[in-house]
């Protein structure tokens, strides 16, 4: 994408370099810590269901700094630097952070609702027997490279023992923040190689996210999570713009 560079100017701001910092930094922790130690970081730092017996309250904020891959943290660093620079240069760099670091959380927060909601309707299907044996042993089932045959039992399973990773949650939320304050800045895709205005990709993009989640509840990427970044995003501009903070308090 691009059309927009030589308008704002993009230079790697603070903040944001920072951010790409920390999330580069703890793949390639991830990566010796595998190699060296045999120890899974993303089992320790991603972020488990809440109700899993793996959930740690510190892994609500340390999930937004981990990834699966260098490509899973090149496309999220990729889309933070091309929207993330505009929005620190616009707002400064204290009111990026936290629309950032809000979007993030509230982003973990719509998916662990999500997941709530589809393992009630889940357990409501399976004795107490089976939902305990989930719990305390369907981790070790997925280490070993194995799953439980019964759809219900597979989708509970996942919903429990699997940790999401990823600053996709606030990436979103920094593009629909980008969208809205500059809705008509027009932005060449590479795929499909066509131009869209800035508010059509987020109005896109929101549709697909939805669509998916709807349609690939047992999907590996937290769609929900995409939609909550955005969700928090729209109140926080919205919050911002109602109170006219003085730009001073914020940068």
């Amino acid at each position: 994408m691009n059309n927009f560079g030589q308008r704002f100017g993009l230079n790697l701001t603070p903040v944001v370099k920072n951010l790409v910092i920390i999330n580069v930094v703890m793949l390639v922790l991830i990566f010796l810590a595998d190699s060296l130690f045999a120890m899974n970081l993303n089992e320790k730092l991603g972020m488990f269901y809440l109700g899993s017996t793996q959930f740690n309250p510190i892994q609500i904020v340390t999930h937004m700094f981990m990834h699966g891959g260098i490509g899973h943290l090149f496309f999220n660093m990729y889309a933070l630097v091309l929207f993330g620079t505009v929005l620190e240069q616009t707002w400064g760099g204290k009111r990026f952070l936290i629309y950032y670091l809000i979007t993030g959380l509230g982003a973990a927060l719509i998916h662990n609702l999500v997941n709530f909601i589809h393992a009630q309707s889940l357990m409501s299907e399976l004795s107490p027997e089976v939902i305990e044996m989930i719990k305390t042993e369907g981790r070790e089932v997925l280490l070993s490279g194995k799953q439980y045959r019964d759809s219900a039992w597979a989708s509970l399973n996942l919903i429990y023992n699997i940790p999401t990773v990823g600053a996709s949650g606030a990436v979103f939320g920094v593009l629909l923040a980008f969208g809205m304050l500059f809705p008509n800045i027009r932005l060449q895709l590479l795929f499909p190689p066509v131009a869209l205005k800035a508010k059509h990709l987020v109005i896109g993009y929101g549709a697909l996210e939805l669509f998916l989640g709807i349609t690939q509840p047992g999907s590996n990427i937290a769609h929900f999570a995409h939609l909550g970044g955005m969700i928090f995003g729209f109140i926080m501009i919205k919050y911002f713009q109602r109170n006219q903070f003085n730009q001073n308090r914020w940068s």
